[in-house]
């Protein structure tokens, strides 16, 4: 069954909801309803789940009901069904003209960060996020650690007559919202089109064999690992699979040798040849696995 992905915010996490019927393509704007009210999110991409795996509930029925709860299926044990709420209706003019002006947000963010540093709290606010129905107004920032904010939500809420929701998001989600331009000269991948920023490892360097540059030149804007390093980490994997393992003694020309190195794109080893006399240096020479026997 076909599943439209939904996200209500850059920095906030995709959600899964029933077309419901609606024909809707990526970058439309729909109204839907969540555990927290009504909200408007944009169309970020589709997915295919079995139906035994979901069960699609009801407007009326998703009030009463949560995401991931039981399911009212009997099999209350082990429930396999994840709850699935529909998408209320595609976004038309008047829903787009109640969507707050990013002159209101900044006007929300500066108010905010006057209290911050009136609370003396070390958190840095990245963005603000009204609620479709107006009855919330979320808060997203970065700290090194965890921030007791309860003295500023309950300033906030005062100033701005709403239920405040502060919540913490990482600097490669900082990264998404603000945008720039990476080092291959095109803009960040996580503000263009990356929908989940996954992990990126230094594994992932060394068996590009790039580890060695440093990680001023693998990381991005973020101070983060750059995230295509994660993009053809497969491929490689699959073609270091077709090099003989470091270590092994293998034969070149009548001369048995150790493997030293790959060479993963070139499909090449490097071999040492022991010394052939007492005193004399080793030898290594690079060995193209893709050369024509004769």
């Amino acid at each position: 069954m076909r599943i439209v992905q939904i996200q209500f915010s850059p920095w906030d996490k995709i959600y899964n909801f029933s077309p419901n019927g609606h024909n809707l393509t990526i970058g439309d704007k729909v109204i839907v309803k969540t555990e927290l009210g009504v909200e408007i999110g944009a169309v970020v991409g589709f997915i295919e789940v079995p139906e035994d795996q979901i069960r699609l509930v009801s407007d009326e029925e998703s009030n009463c009901l949560k995401e991931n709860s039981e399911c009212g299926c009997g099999n209350s044990e082990e429930c396999p069904h994840k709850i699935i709420k529909p998408v209320l209706r595609k976004a038309n003019l008047i829903d787009l003209e109640k969507v707050v002006s990013d002159e209101e947000k900044k006007k929300a963010l500066d108010y905010c960060k006057k209290m911050t540093e009136k609370c003396q709290l070390p958190m840095k606010l990245v963005d603000a996020h009204f609620s479709f129905d107006g009855s919330r107004l979320t808060f997203a920032f970065i700290a090194e650690g965890r921030v007791d904010f309860r003295e500023l939500v309950k300033e906030l809420a005062k100033h701005f007559n709403r239920s405040i929701r502060l919540q913490q998001i990482g600097i490669r989600d900082e990264a998404r919202v603000m945008g720039d331009y990476g080092s291959c000269g095109r803009p960040l991948c996580c503000a263009k089109f990356l929908k989940e920023l996954n992990s990126v490892t230094s594994e992932m360097a060394e068996a590009q064999q790039c580890a060695h540059r440093g990680s001023d030149r693998l990381s991005g804007s973020c101070g983060r690992l750059k995230c295509c390093l994660s993009y053809e980490i497969e491929g490689y994997k699959e073609q270091a699979k077709k090099l003989p393992p470091l270590g092994a003694r293998v034969n070149v020309d009548g001369q048995r040798g150790i493997v030293v190195s790959h060479h993963i794109l070139k499909q090449s080893v490097s071999v040492e040849f022991p010394p052939e006399k007492e005193g004399d240096r080793s030898t290594t020479v690079e060995v193209d696995l893709n050369r024509k026997k004769t």
